[in-house]
């Protein structure tokens, strides 16, 4: 009788370690899953960030030679597949200091507009990847 309830307790206690570990290990792996996930993420953004200019340069080869109007398209779609938007910066927009930069700043009304933009920002995934430059007007 009692060789029977020491083997059951070993069984109980090699089975909870069993548990343990296997919980562990289950832990373990959905941590790497997000580290990974994390690391992508990481460098999509350095990606994105890194192609600023090259965008910035097309789409004013763009403004520059109306000719290469319909490359506009095709680059509005490559925004939305890399997870990439431009932000509103149009004349008359309404200043938002959380995505826009202001470098010049004219007027002496209350309400601060855009007046200009200098350079165009970006959001990446719904955040500011880079704010838009832009020349501010109070009216």
């Amino acid at each position: 009788m009692k060789k029977e309830k020491v083997e059951a307790d070993l069984v109980a206690e090699l089975t909870n370690d069993l548990q343990r570990t296997r919980a562990d290990f289950e832990n373990y792996r959905k941590q790497i899953e997000m580290q990974k996930e994390t690391e992508k993420k990481s460098a999509r953004l350095a990606t994105v960030y890194k192609m600023l200019p090259l965008l910035d340069d097309v789409a004013r080869a763009i403004e520059a030679y109306k000719e290469l109007a319909p490359l506009k398209k095709s680059l509005e779609k490559t925004y939305g597949e890399l997870g990439l938007a431009v932000i509103p910066s149009e004349s008359g927009v309404e200043f938002n200091p959380d995505l826009h930069d202001a470098v010049m700043v004219e007027g002496d009304g209350e309400k601060e507009v855009v007046e200009e933009t200098l350079r165009p920002g970006y959001l990446y995934e719904g955040e500011v990847l880079r704010p838009t430059m832009v020349k501010v007007k109070k009216v």
